[in-house]
């Protein structure tokens, strides 16, 4: 059995436009360039290549007929063009969260900007200079990346878990509590029965001292997955704090 998704390369789609009318009248065909993925066996998702020719944009499901019969493979335009800045956009992305990891904001910074600059709707680039902003207490930068974030619904899909966790946990770690709470309530917007997104916004809650919705996204949380150790015992410790602090 092949796993899924499986990635075809580059599509090129013909589209013919009228133009003119009466004696001027004539056909105009244009051809864009596609990423191509299978999803599985009935469906397939394409994506637009930008000026840089790499995928960028809204993503598309299309079923088996639609891809087969509308677009044509094109894999000289692939190799000659795509894998070279895919690997580039992967080389900048690489350097950028090994230097934030060292510490190196500024050169992190600028490699998550490169990535940019070649994708500028790349999910994790931009996560990458949100967290580079938030570790420098750059709030007008940070409310910008929000802002791009807080539209980006691939953003929050489970292909960018890693990242969309990295982010928040940088967001709270900095007392940035506001924004990691509309963060994880724009998360549960999409999909409010991640258990994980109610557990951090419980951390962020707590950090605030707002203890009842501390509460709430902990049962929550514990509904979801009753089996949820940290959640149930940062509960217990919460619950028993709460004791305390009011004897």
């Amino acid at each position: 059995m092949p796993e899924y998704p499986i990635i075809l390369g580059v599509y090129s789609l013909a589209m013919q436009t009228d133009l003119g009318v009466g004696d001027t009248a004539g056909k105009h065909q244009s051809l864009t360039y596609w990423y191509a993925r299978q999803l599985d066996a009935e469906r397939f998702e394409v994506q637009p290549l930008n000026v840089h020719h790499v995928p960028s944009g809204v993503k598309k499901e299309l079923p088996v007929k639609d891809f087969l019969t509308q677009y044509v493979p094109e894999p000289r335009y692939y190799k000659l063009h795509t894998v070279p800045a895919l690997e580039t956009l992967a080389k900048k992305l690489e350097q950028g969260e090994q230097a934030f990891s060292l510490g190196n904001l500024d050169e992190a910074e600028r490699q998550f900007v490169k990535a940019l600059m070649i994708d500028d709707l790349n999910v994790t680039a931009t996560y990458g200079v949100g967290k580079v902003a938030s570790e420098k207490k750059d709030y007008v930068k940070l409310k910008k990346v929000l802002g791009t974030l807080l539209h980006l619904d691939e953003a929050f899909s489970r292909e960018y878990r890693e990242q969309f966790n990295s982010f928040g946990i940088t967001l709270r770690k900095n007392k940035n509590y506001d924004e990691a709470l509309a963060f994880y309530g724009r998360a549960l917007e999409l999909s409010a029965n991640d258990d994980h997104v109610h557990f951090n916004m419980a951390r962020a809650y707590y950090e605030k001292n707002t203890v009842d919705a501390c509460i709430k996204h902990l049962n929550l949380a514990l509904s979801i997955r009753p089996d949820f150790v940290e959640a149930r015992k940062f509960l217990d410790y919460v619950m028993k704090h709460m004791g305390s602090a009011t004897a």
